[in-house]
């Protein structure tokens, strides 16, 4: 069996070169760790230019031509031949993907995802569609606190502290400024700053105040602020085309198990019997791509 990095090409001195921005290798989520023995279950010259690829970066140019530039053991139909296993196998899928430029406007690109990592059609399928699972967050070691040690006090409870520093009237005790530390948090949720809290506290206060606690929980409740609205946000719609990894004609996921087309496994494709070409395809999914980008919302984003 072959090793992952037994037998990866020399790279070549000059750099490798990326592809146009927005285009080229992007790497899967959910990656395991880098080890020997990751391509092992591949041929020793898919698992060599797996290996090659693996350590490539972000936006690096993905097609045939380039990596057989850079890989003197490999022609281009070699590199396009691996390409196609490594597909199979689950590392790679290609796909065209809608984004929006710099200056607004929306263009097409196309991508080259690359997993470490062997997934099936069902986990691609998954990502490709933007539902990536969160990552799990590792517990950390709580630090262990000093004895005698002065717990951190909360925006809330200086703020209330402080409002005797600018009116001697509302001067409050620790033990008030903890009992109505929970309202003035409450202030400050929906939107209020630390300012206009002391400032609704000792703002317009009678010649004489006698329980300093007792006006500043009348006060936080009857001037209590309204919730703050926020307007949800509508994320643009997610738009993707997988592609044949060999020939890039565009399909459904469940039309490219592997991210390999009918015509590229050798099977019979339904649509010869009506008559429409593979570039018959193509044109339809480019005419698709335009109808897409010159909708209204589109526009507007323009």
């Amino acid at each position: 069996m072959a090793d992952a990095d037994s037998s990866p090409a020399p790279r070549p001195a000059h750099p490798y070169p990326l592809a146009r921005p927005g285009y080229g290798k992007r790497t899967a989520p959910e990656q395991a760790p880098r080890r020997r023995g990751d391509f092992a279950h591949l041929r020793p010259r898919e698992a060599s230019i797996a290996a090659f690829v693996d350590r490539l970066p972000e936006g690096a140019a993905m097609d045939a031509k380039t990596l057989a530039a850079h890989l003197p053991d490999y022609g281009q139909a070699a590199c396009l031949t691996a390409l196609r296993r490594l597909s199979e196998a689950g590392h790679l899928r290609r796909v065209t993907e809608r984004i929006q430029g710099d200056g607004g406007s929306w263009h097409w690109v196309t991508r080259s995802h690359f997993s470490r990592t062997a997934r099936d059609d069902v986990w691609w399928t998954a990502v490709l569609a933007g539902n990536v699972p969160a990552p799990q967050q590792q517990p950390q070691s709580q630090p262990q606190s000093q004895p005698s040690a002065r717990p951190a006090r909360s925006q809330a409870y200086d703020a209330l502290a402080s409002a005797g520093r600018t009116d001697p009237r509302m001067t409050l005790s620790a033990a008030e400024c903890a009992a109505l530390e929970e309202l003035a948090a409450e202030w400050l949720a929906r939107g209020v700053s630390v300012p206009e809290l002391v400032r609704g506290l000792t703002g317009g206060l009678p010649p004489e105040v006698h329980c300093a606690g007792a006006f500043a929980r009348r006060r936080l409740v009857d001037k209590m602020p309204p919730e703050m609205v926020v307007e949800p946000t509508v994320a643009p719609a997610l738009l993707r085309i997988l592609e044949c990894t060999v020939c890039r004609a565009p399909g459904r996921p469940e039309a490219l198990p592997g991210g390999i087309c009918r015509d590229c496994r050798g099977e019979p494709a339904p649509h010869r019997a009506h008559g429409v070409s593979p570039d018959g395809v193509r044109a339809r999914a480019a005419a698709v791509r335009a109808a897409l980008d010159a909708r209204p919302y589109v526009r507007r984003g323009r």
